[in-house]
């Protein structure tokens, strides 16, 4: 798909003929591109790109270590939720139009397995049914991996002091089901296994979840925009880190061949994360699939416009808004921002 534009004909055809002149100058050029951006209603009927309401998910902590929730330092206006305080994010999110959330649990306790993260009981199990108990019109996203139940912070089984690939998608798999008989309506691996998503697919189906969609992260760099994000999980790597599964920052072509794995092993919409510092890859990925393509603005991205705003040197509003917007310039349709909950009270006026 290309973005560029042959010259209409009929400038072509008029390159040559004079202009009107006046004193050797000529009088005005035949294209004012400054004719549509002149009040802010005609900017608005010619706008490329619009962001919607219907494009925001708004990503969630649920915690089950305290009895009230939890500000977290390092991401300004963002909780750690106990089950309560949770339920009221969603309906303040479900009445502001915002139609769904991506749950991260952090449970009480960590084992080298993960074994939390398949419980019945598990924190973010309880949590999805909760939100299903509550029947709100709302989308409930649960995110797949181990990090948050692991003692080591890795996202898998460890082996030999390596993360063990095949084994690590037997235990995804196990949690996938655990969070798809919990109510969950969308499943969103994020642990770059290779074969996680043929796994998982897999299991759900035989579960009697073969209508689950599975939102995958497909081309999750391994990013410095991560830090606050692993500060309200507690999912920081006790050892090493996670270079070994997650994407080298500097390659676009891998990214495009993690997400035809992914699609070709029955992903039903593909992410790129963090989202700023990859728009290029947001937009490759949007020119070789038809399926809705995802972006996830990160913790840091949202820590940085924060801090920033509150030091006074951004708009905040006009940032967090010029931001969205080129990633959804990019070709994202779908984008996972903190800023979901004060950007659908911005869209709404």
């Amino acid at each position: 798909m290309s973005l560029a534009l042959a010259e209409p004909a009929a400038l072509q055809r008029g390159a040559d003929k004079p202009r009107p002149m006046q004193d050797g100058v000529s009088m005005f050029p035949i294209q004012r591109p400054r004719r549509l951006r002149a009040t802010s209603m005609i900017r608005d009927i010619v706008r490329e790109t619009q962001l919607s309401v219907d494009d925001l998910i708004l990503p969630l902590f649920v915690q089950e270590t305290s009895d009230t929730p939890e500000p977290i330092p390092s991401m300004p206006g963002q909780f750690r939720h106990t089950q309560t305080s949770l339920l009221a994010e969603a309906q303040k999110a479900r009445e502001l139009g915002v139609k769904a959330i991506l749950l991260f649990g952090i449970p009480s306790s960590k084992d080298e397995n993960g074994s939390q993260a398949w419980a019945e009981d598990g924190v973010v199990q309880r949590a999805v049914r909760a939100l299903k108990t509550r029947d709100l019109p709302l989308l409930v996203i649960t995110d797949l991996c181990l990090c948050e139940y692991t003692s080591h912070g890795h996202c898998g089984q460890i082996r030999n002091g390596r993360v063990d690939n095949d084994a690590t998608l037997q235990i995804l798999s196990r949690t996938a089901v655990s969070q798809a008989r919990a109510g969950a309506d969308i499943i969103a691996p994020s642990d770059m296994m290779d074969g996680r998503i043929g796994a998982v697919r897999e299991a759900l189906d035989h579960a009697g979840f073969p209508h689950t969609p599975i939102l995958s992260y497909a081309a999750k760099y391994a990013s410095a925009f991560y830090g606050p994000f692993r500060d309200a999980a507690g999912s920081t790597p006790r050892f090493g880190d996670r270079r070994g599964y997650q994407m080298d920052p500097p390659n676009l072509r891998e990214a495009l061949k993690e997400a035809r794995a992914d699609i070709a092993e029955g992903a039903d919409i593909v992410m790129v994360k963090p989202a700023l510092a990859y728009l290029d890859v947001i937009r490759a990925l949007r020119e070789i699939t038809y399926l809705p393509v995802a972006a996830y603005a990160v913790s840091g991205e949202y820590s940085m416009i924060e801090l920033a705003a509150k030091a006074g040197v951004l708009d905040r509003k006009k940032i967090i808004m010029e931001t969205l917007i080129s990633i959804k310039r990019a070709g994202a349709d779908l984008i996972i921002t903190y800023h979901a909950l004060d950007v659908a009270r911005w869209l709404r006026r």
